[in-house]
């Protein structure tokens, strides 16, 4: 297996020549909390630990195999990958302009950089000024996501075909066997062909859990970005509920950690097996 290489702000982990056509993304695991980060808190580090994915990072390291894989090391409350580098909030940031359309995640205060944290209100002691947030755009937002570009590119040229999965976890929705425990986002059919979508839900369903499609999350910039079925390039997010691999505190793993792993490990290999499948039949062709 290959040595990570870091960069100002993420993990990249894999080789040069990738080994398949299946690449990961962790936006949302990050939990470096600098001191710089920490002295603009007006609310405890705790509170906003909130925004992460909690340890979905150890999920991804322990499920992956020798996949090309991104992992945010900078917390989500400081640049949010998953959403536009022009969702920027004027309420918190001088060099941003609410537009007329703005998203609901915006206007909620979950824009680029995050403005509230559920249960805990406005999380900074000031606005920042425009240089700061392109600073961190620059320096964070962009390089990430033209890494995850250049693994796509990479795989779709080895293999005809790539599958990105953006891989993410959610708060339980409700009581186990009432709510969906796992949720697939393709931008409602836009970010990936449907077969990926049917081999992950196949998987899902396969070792006992419920699953759907789109609701309440339907993927975010990540997977709209990045997928482009169109090109042979196909984009998924996976939404899992903490509970599944977390304690009952949803703070450390837990007792279903290695069989959450074990999901994942499982849709990895499906998604790999339906895109060269898929490849080898028009290459046949």
């Amino acid at each position: 297996m290959a040595s990570p290489s870091f960069g100002a702000s993420f993990q990249s982990f894999g080789d040069p020549v990738p080994p398949g056509p299946v690449v990961i993304s962790v936006p949302h695991g990050g939990r470096a909390y600098t001191p710089e980060m920490v002295a603009a808190l007006r609310v405890p580090v705790a509170a906003v630990m909130g925004l992460e994915d909690r340890l979905i990072d150890l999920v991804g390291m322990a499920a992956r195999g020798d996949e090309p894989m991104l992992i945010q090391n900078t917390p989500r409350a400081w640049i949010d990958l998953n959403r536009d580098e022009r969702e920027r909030d004027p309420l918190i940031d001088e060099g941003a302009r609410m537009a007329p359309r703005a998203s609901a995640k915006l206007r909620s205060g979950l824009g680029l950089v995050p403005r509230r944290v559920a249960g805990h209100g406005d999380i900074w002691t000031r606005r920042f000024a425009d240089g700061e947030i392109v600073t961190r755009i620059e320096g964070d937002h962009r390089p990430y996501h033209r890494a995850l570009a250049e693994r796509l590119a990479d795989a779709r040229a080895c293999f005809g075909v790539a599958v990105l999965l953006d891989l993410h976890s959610m708060p339980p929705l409700g009581a186990p066997g009432l709510v969906p425990r796992i949720v697939i986002g393709d931008r409602h059919g836009t970010t990936a062909a449907t077969r990926f979508v049917r081999r992950i839900e196949a998987e899902a369903r396969g070792a006992g859990f419920a699953v759907t499609r789109n609701a309440p999350y339907a993927g975010g910039h990540i997977v709209e970005r990045h997928g482009d079925p169109r090109r042979g390039i196909h984009a998924v997010q996976l939404e899992l509920d903490r509970s599944l691999y977390l304690d009952a505190a949803l703070e450390a793993p837990g007792p279903g950690f290695d069989t959450t792993v074990a999901l994942v490990r499982r849709i990895l290999s499906a998604l790999a097996a339906e895109a060269l499948g898929q490849s080898a039949a028009m290459a046949a062709e």
